[in-house]
């Protein structure tokens, strides 16, 4: 396989969304129990990102993604995965002296399962405001960004503001889920500062409660909501589990009713797939409204499997889905 030719032969297109983060190699127990003693896995592929721009094409949109992968059989692997979804690689960098980033995850029959994550020093985090210069935003309506692309080192938080920066400077909307990863920063202050700063430059800020809460310090969705219309964001949607999605735009303010389901699976992925189906929401021109409905839909959807993006609809499985709950 030579990846290096099929890098050069990659065509630039017009994209609806632009994504950048760490896409991995995620190996998912084939069994229940702790991963070391289980002996079989199934690899696929996973990230936050990378899993909102799955959500996306899958409903119809363009989307392009920028990292850096290592030259080695995962960096491979994810590149080839990234094409069978139909994402964009034009933006893709290659690092012939790292590797690319793997995550293992449990198998559970109820709540959240074991990640273990094997991502230091990898590729990725060594991208750079570099990485974004020559990124070309013609056509581009939406960036899409989340906090851990800030948090897996001091490099890829330039580049998180480039791209931002950037955006801005071209009136691109910018979607931003901060999506908590405490352990991949110095220390919980520094990452309250650094993801709220980010958060003060996008038009939509999509927290979880709990996430709000540790943000903000404020213990109610108003109060989390508050908080960001302050700073000047527009829109702010709080996810809330099985309950819904609390939606704040300008005046506007309401409680979005989830989805009731009769087993969840496995929860991750599930905030990725709402944020997919928020923005193509907002991609199709549909309301604020019927976008977070769509967003709590595919979320719901999301957590009935296993895996990070099994889940996430086809146009035609998502219209299923929301008929027979309007039937």
């Amino acid at each position: 396989m030579n990846l290096e030719a099929d890098f050069n032969k990659e065509e630039t297109r017009v994209a609806d969304a632009i994504l950048m983060g760490e896409p991995m190699a995620l190996f998912h127990a084939d069994e229940e129990g702790a991963l070391e003693d289980v002996s079989r896995f199934t690899r696929s592929l996973a990230g936050a990102e990378v899993n909102v721009g799955i959500g996306l094409r899958r409903l119809g949109h363009e989307v392009t993604y920028i990292t850096k992968l290592g030259m080695d059989p995962f960096g491979k692997y994810i590149f080839r995965a990234l094409e069978r979804e139909g994402i964009g690689r034009e933006f893709i960098t290659f690092d012939k002296e790292r590797q690319s980033g793997l995550v293992m995850k449990s198998r559970v029959n109820s709540g959240d399962p074991v990640l273990e994550y094997y991502r230091k020093n990898s590729a990725a985090t060594y991208l750079t405001p570099a990485d974004v210069e020559h990124v070309d935003f013609n056509g581009v309506r939406v960036v899409h960004m989340t906090g851990i692309l800030p948090a897996i080192s001091e490099s890829a938080c330039a580049a998180a503001y480039r791209l931002v920066q950037k955006a801005k400077l071209e009136g691109v909307y910018i979607s931003f889920d901060p999506n908590l990863r405490p352990q991949l920063w110095h220390s919980q202050n520094v990452m309250v500062r650094t993801l709220n700063d980010l958060a003060s430059h996008a038009n939509m800020v999509l927290p979880g409660l709990e996430e709000g809460r540790i943000l903000t310090g404020r213990s109610d969705p108003d109060g989390i909501a508050d908080f960001y219309q302050e700073m000047g964001v527009r829109t702010v949607i709080i996810k809330m589990g099985g309950q819904g999605a609390y939606a704040c735009k300008g005046e506007e303010r309401h409680m979005v009713p989830g989805y009731p389901l009769e087993r969840v699976v496995d929860t991750v992925g599930a905030g990725d797939g709402f944020a997919a189906g928020v923005l193509s929401g907002r991609l199709e021109g549909l309301h604020f409204i019927d976008s977070v409905r769509r967003g709590n839909a595919i979320g719901a959807m999301q957590v009935t499997v296993a895996g990070d993006n099994e889940g996430l609809p086809t146009r035609e499985r998502l219209d299923a889905f929301l008929a027979r709950f309007r039937r």
